[in-house]
């Protein structure tokens, strides 16, 4: 395992030597391993030569980024979490005010699998800390609680220094705040990306204004108006086509539509390719004796076991649906597997069907939705990462070709059409607006029972494919 120390640095000349030299010494868990991020952002006095002095006693151990323009705390983070390599990382501020000495305390609930976020608190019941400002401890308590309003969170220090991530986690999430405001908004998108957040008690030694505090009222202004855009924004991930996943988690009566078209030919024991974060995972669940959700995206496992961790018939698997190997453990264990809008992003489906095929018991049920139409492919299909849409015909003839027996094809959600057509082929836009959802799944309930009389083809098609008896089955 490696730490990665994420320490954002501005005219901290006289305190960041120290500091570095406290961290090398730092204790860590058994194994594991560290690297230490400094971003300097465009310090004026003689701190990156600090930096470089202590980087030169220790060989490898100091990463230094650069930037010749001061832009805050927020934009100098960014820079080292894109750089960070470590499994988990924690931000050091590089002034003396937080002890590297507790780095164990913090690490214990990620080490532990039982938190994807920990924070260290100064308010806690903790052994020590430095008595100051009244005023900055009321601003921090307001903002604390205007925080876990918004976020639906019940922290004690939400402005504390002291955050540890799993970097995967933090590594996806887009950060825009360029100054102090990255306290909040990291806090406002964990909680909306349902991470685990734990909080732990820790020492703190503060400075005050004329011992360099830079912090001040304006920043706590600036942390309120983040606080209120962070959580009226959908801005989760980095990723286009994840944001849409993301988007599809408040479009609730549209996955139960779906799951309605498919429920009847599940099993009991079933995979699912492309489990994402679990929107119909946590509808089809119920009433299966084992149902084993995959997906090629660790982040989306994350959250989903976070979503359904009350499910004990629930397993999480990695699982890539164009490499073979990876459907090798789940051969002859489930008698369905369910694989929707994965199939159009693999280059090779033909071969992803026979994996599939191969991994089914004998007369086990594929069930695969694909979006459907070729002339209909746009700017949409494009940043979703789709590499084709298909026919009704084509598709019965991959299914026939990797071996099922095409039972039926649901033409499914053609009230979508129109819109997709007018977005994508016309307007040319290359996302799915939340709004635009919520406002469809509004009227699902109206549109699911005019969906079969409408004159125009669907947007998905649902292929159920069987296994036929001693077509190279493996049996439980």
């Amino acid at each position: 395992m490696k730490l990665s120390v994420l320490a954002p640095l501005y005219n901290e000349e006289e305190l960041v030597g120290a500091l570095l030299e406290k961290v090398i010494a730092a204790p860590l868990p058994p194994g594991m391993t560290l690297e230490i991020i400094v971003a300097d952002d465009g310090s004026t006095d003689s701190s990156v030569e600090e930096v470089e002095s202590v980087a030169a006693r220790h060989p490898g151990a100091i990463r230094l980024l650069r930037t010749e323009r001061n832009q805050g705390k927020g934009a100098a983070l960014r820079r080292a979490i894109a750089e960070a390599q470590g499994d988990f990382a924690i931000i050091q501020d590089t002034d003396l005010e937080y002890d590297p000495k507790e780095y164990p305390r913090i690490l214990a609930p990620l080490l532990d699998g039982r938190a994807d976020a920990v924070y260290g608190s100064r308010f806690m019941v903790a052994g020590e800390r430095r008595v100051l400002y009244f005023w900055h401890s009321l601003a921090n308590h307001f903002l604390t609680g205007m925080c876990n309003i918004f976020a639906d969170l019940n922290l004690t220090d939400m402005e504390t220094c002291y955050k540890a991530f799993r970097t995967p986690l933090l590594k996806s999430i887009p950060i825009r705040s360029q100054r102090f405001g990255f306290e909040p908004e990291i806090t406002i998108k964990l909680a909306k990306r349902q991470a685990r957040i734990y909080e732990t008690p820790i020492s703190y030694n503060g400075r005050t204004y004329e011992e360099g505090k830079k912090i001040g009222l304006k920043d706590a202004f600036n942390a309120f108006r983040v606080i209120l855009t962070a959580s009226f924004s959908g801005d989760i991930y980095l990723d286009k086509d994840k944001a849409i996943l993301d988007a599809f988690s408040d479009a609730p009566h549209f996955n139960r539509w779906i799951a309605d078209a498919i429920r009847p030919h599940l099993g009991r024991y079933v995979l699912e390719i492309g489990a994402g974060i679990g929107n119909l995972t946590r509808v089809l669940v119920a009433r299966r004796k084992t149902y084993i959700a995959t997906d090629l995206d660790g982040e989306h496992l994350e959250r989903l076991r976070v979503r359904l961790s009350g499910r004990p018939n629930l397993e999480t698997a990695l699982l890539d649906a164009s490499r073979a190997g990876d459907y090798v453990p789940f051969r002859g264990r489930v008698d369905t597997v369910v694989c929707l809008n994965v199939l159009e992003h693999i280059e090779d489906d033909r071969a992803a069907l026979t994996s599939i095929h191969r991994t089914l018991q004998a007369e086990g049920r594929a069930i695969i939705l694909v979006p459907e139409g070729p002339g209909l492919f746009s700017s949409l299909d494009e940043e979703l990462g789709h590499r084709r849409r298909y026919s009704e015909d084509e598709l019965r003839r991959r299914m026939t070709e990797a071996g099922f027996a095409v039972e039926t094809v649901l033409r499914f959600n053609r009230i979508s059409r129109p819109g997709w057509w007018w977005n994508g082929k016309i307007l040319k836009r290359r996302t799915i607006g939340r709004f635009q959802l919520k406002t469809f799944d509004r009227m699902v309930w109206f549109f699911r029972r005019i969906d079969a009389y409408l004159p125009w083809s669907p947007t998905s098609l649902v292929a159920i494919g069987r296994k036929k008896a001693g077509a190279g089955s493996s049996g439980r």
